[in-house]
């Protein structure tokens, strides 16, 4: 014979199976004190995390420009030393291509920095949102977003909500990388075009269409998936601006 389960006391909160007892009762004598510890300590933990992502993002772009300079240099002293012959269009096709996608995938790992930055900002707005719930006379002196609505995301970063516009994304750092892949693109589509026996004005037709194809191609990615992200529902959004948004 199967014995009922006891109710649950009426305003506790049931956990999961899989959660230790032990660390349930622990959870239920947490003093204020040590649950705002563990807050701030998710809170220090998102910020060594943004540290740590752009710290990447830098060393990431420096490194491909490094990359850049270096093969200028290169095709210089070649040019300098055989002149504008077949080696050095033979050097050009064999160096161009993989500096290519050097900045190709350096521009999509930003890209992917940048939205996990978004990630880690929400993170610490909920947080913002716990210490302002616990101490609601704060609120004035936050110049953070203490919510997780696109207000309160730009408002951590210091922009206003809408101010991601297309032409916003050629100052960024993946904008600037976005630039010059552009134009890697072009010299390599002119000497293709060259080598294949092109007269000079369709090559140069043939560096311009690649250089804007690859900036728009580029830049339409970075506004898809960054300025513009999708799926990203708040879970603690701003009263005020919420109600104007149903108002709508």
């Amino acid at each position: 014979m199967s014995r009922s389960r006891p109710a649950e006391p009426e305003g506790r909160v049931t956990t999961s199976p899989t959660v230790s007892p032990l660390i349930d009762a622990l959870g239920e004598r947490l003093s204020p004190a040590l649950r705002l510890q563990i807050l701030t300590t998710e809170h220090w933990s998102l910020l060594s995390t943004r540290a740590l992502t752009w710290n990447e993002a830098f060393s990431r772009a420096t490194m491909f420009l490094s990359a850049v300079t270096g093969s200028v240099v290169a095709l210089a002293l070649v040019a300098g030393v055989a002149g504008f012959d077949d080696g050095f269009v033979v050097f050009a096709l064999l160096l161009l291509p993989v500096l290519l996608f050097v900045g190709v995938s350096t521009f999509r790992r930003l890209i992917e920095i940048n939205r996990e930055d978004v990630r880690w900002v929400v993170g610490m707005n909920r947080l913002r949102h716990a210490y302002l719930e616990a101490a609601p006379e704060l609120r004035p002196y936050f110049v953070t977003g203490w919510s997780d609505d696109e207000g309160g995301i730009m408002t951590t970063f210091g922009a206003r909500p809408g101010a991601g516009s297309f032409a916003h994304e050629f100052v960024t750092t993946p904008g600037l990388i976005a630039v010059v892949d552009g134009v890697l693109a072009g010299v390599l589509a002119a000497i293709l075009g060259l080598r294949i026996g092109a007269g000079t004005a369709i090559g140069l037709g043939l560096a311009v269409g690649a250089c804007v194809a690859t900036i728009a191609l580029l830049a339409i990615l970075q506004y898809g998936l960054v300025i513009r992200p999708r799926g990203l529902e708040p879970s603690f959004p701003e009263p005020q601006r919420e109600t104007s948004v149903r108002n709508r």
